[in-house]
């Protein structure tokens, strides 16, 4: 299947498993290529909340076959990985899901909504100069500039944060993270 056939709604469906998403965090963080035992491997320390040393070869094995029979098939007919012989293989393709790969946190308010709040606070102080709310003796420059540099700060910080959400950054799934 041609990736750039795939809808948003099969891209979404292709990232709802939680292993396929582990598999493409650890491909991405390891500069696009990985083994598929170590990947089993790493995906059930993860799952069962324990070092690497410590996953039992019935845990390994478990996850090793769901993803051999269930998830790189899956990942290769929609393009995003090639798999031979127990080496996996991100393609050019899977840079296309990078967009669909921003995890939010549950406890964080929506960008959109942090950002209509912050423009609604400057149109108030904006509001609040213009009617002399605020004494002479500061310039208006000064309240523009205070705009400025709560807008720039925000954008600052929410480039940082997104870049922290995004698999293949950090060593665990973002959704690991507390």
């Amino acid at each position: 299947m041609d990736n750039s056939s795939l809808s948003s709604d099969e891209i979404h469906d292709l990232l709802s498993n939680p292993r396929r998403r582990h598999t493409l965090h650890i491909m991405k963080r390891d500069d696009g290529t990985a083994e598929l035992s170590s990947i089993a491997e790493q995906v059930a320390a993860w799952e069962n909340e324990k070092p690497r040393s410590e996953v039992t070869s019935q845990e390994r094995h478990l996850v090793y076959t769901s993803i051999q029979q269930n998830h790189i098939p899956r990942l290769e007919r929609a393009g995003v990985i090639s798999h031979e012989r127990g080496e996996l293989e991100l393609t050019n393709e899977a840079e296309e899901l990078d967009v669909y790969m921003d995890i939010v946190p549950g406890n964080s308010i929506p960008w959109g909504e942090y950002y209509l709040g912050l423009s609604a606070f400057s149109l108030a102080l904006v509001a609040a100069v213009w009617v002399g709310i605020f004494p002479a003796s500061v310039p208006e420059l000064v309240w523009a500039a205070l705009i400025g540099v709560l807008f720039a700060g925000s954008a600052a910080y929410h480039v940082y944060e997104s870049r922290e959400t995004v698999l293949g950054s950090g060593y665990e799934p973002p959704e690991f993270r507390e």
